[in-house]
């Protein structure tokens, strides 16, 4: 696959293009002009030192279209560039006429082309530059020799009205073009992020259907184990020995969590699994889920009660899902110990999960929320955190992940418990 350029780099180059067509288009307009005045209307104009200057752009061009292709353009020589053709200008009007030429409007095309296409910091230095030079080009130029049908005299006031009238329009110019610059970036912004947020759901909607399909399909023959391990345990043979009878139960216990697992999927995607919602407490909704995970791996999670007074809440079966996946990948990254502090405030409920584990990579953790972003190699690996953050954020929470100083990492949910929490009657 061939590799595209950055699109920041690419902008760039396209504006440097922009630049050397405009300069040709410049340098030809200067050409005709410098021609039609001086054996058009036989005006006597230093044609050597115009011509000149004339040269400098085009050797400039020649310049820009061989390092264009070497390496990227930077804010830096997109101002320089914009410098040359003011002070290019500069040397054209001194030599005709100053600020008495009518061409001396030009200038603020450089404005308006650094306004656009430089940071703002440079926009405003094209300002201050093209005001300084036509200001010194209201005092300081060559005069022309014209006719009597040519020649007006423009006084001082004039003058310095006319600089004062172009420095004015210069900064409105850079004022609002920045603005709306910098309105219509944060319109690209929201809108990328909107069309990210939208390939996300999309995926999830995949996954979702992908999961509700499996959820289906295993249900018939976990089923049919479920069946066939109550036979066993009914069988004499292995009623009478109790290691058989063991293994049987810890069996039906493993198909019984299987079960479960798929009714959450199956409730997670909308599908009615013949359960109603179930009401609870958020202390013991919490319970239950480290129960759960706790028998799986005993003695490996320790809670920190710090949530006050208890509160009634409707059992939310992803988030117990999505608590689950973030103990699960403590315990991956090799975790001893793995503390769960359980908060809330006024209006959050805050989890805040910390193990001595191997922490999270750094480029993990650069792109949190994105799916298939694991340490682990296997497939499928990498969806926990994922789904983890996306239940959250359909739940209207966050999900913080950060590596600890001593070591391991910290995974910190945050949840308005208006999510879970019932509706007084009224």
């Amino acid at each position: 696959m061939i590799a595209t350029p950055p699109v920041a780099e690419d902008a760039g180059r396209r504006n440097l293009l922009l630049l050397v067509q405009l300069r040709w288009l410049a340098v030809a307009g200067q050409m005709a002009t410098i021609l039609a005045v001086q054996f058009g209307m036989g005006v006597a104009l230093p044609i050597l030192p115009m011509f000149a200057t004339l040269g400098l752009l085009i050797g400039l061009n020649l310049v820009q279209l061989l390092a264009e292709r070497r390496r990227p353009v930077t804010n830096g020589q997109l101002l320089a560039a914009l410098l040359i053709d003011v002070a290019a200008l500069s040397v054209q009007l001194y030599l005709s006429g100053g600020a008495t030429n009518p061409f001396a409007g030009l200038f603020l095309l450089q404005v308006v082309l650094g306004a656009v296409l430089l940071r703002p910091r440079s926009g405003w230095l094209l300002v201050a530059v093209t005001s300084a030079a036509f200001a010194a080009l209201t005092v300081e130029y060559r005069p022309l020799d014209l006719s009597p049908r040519f020649a007006s005299a423009l006084s001082a006031p004039y003058l310095i009205g006319n600089w004062f009238n172009f420095t004015l329009a210069a900064v409105l110019i850079v004022l609002f073009v920045t603005r709306i610059t910098r309105n219509l970036s944060e319109r690209d912004a929201r809108l990328a992020a909107m069309r990210q947020h939208a390939a996300e759901a999309e995926h999830i909607v995949r996954m979702g259907l992908l999961a509700s399909g499996a959820a289906h399909e295993l249900g018939t023959p976990l089923a049919s184990v479920a069946v066939a391990l109550g036979d066993w345990a009914r069988e004499p043979a292995i009623r009478s020995d109790p290691a058989l009878a063991a293994e049987v139960e810890d069996m039906r216990a493993e198909v019984a969590r299987c079960k479960d697992i798929l009714s959450g999927i199956l409730l997670a995607s909308g599908e009615v699994t013949g359960q109603a919602p179930e009401r609870t407490t958020l202390r013991r909704f919490l319970t239950d889920i480290i129960a759960r995970w706790d028998s799986a791996h005993p003695g490996l999670v320790s809670v920190d009660d710090a949530l006050g007074p208890d509160l009634g809440i409707v059992a939310d079966r992803a988030l117990a899902q999505a608590l689950s996946n973030v103990l699960d990948n403590a315990a991956e990254a090799g975790a001893r110990q793995i503390e769960l502090e359980a908060r809330r405030t006024r209006d959050t409920l805050i989890l805040s999960v910390r193990d001595d584990g191997r922490g999270v990579p750094a480029a993990i953790l650069a792109h949190l929320g994105k799916p298939y972003q694991s340490s682990k190699n296997r497939r499928g690996a990498g969806l926990g955190l994922f789904l983890t953050s996306n239940v959250l954020r359909v739940l209207g929470g966050t999900l913080a992940v950060s590596n600890r100083d001593g070591g391991g990492a910290e995974v910190v949910l945050r949840l308005p418990l208006a999510a879970l929490s019932l509706e007084e009657a009224t």
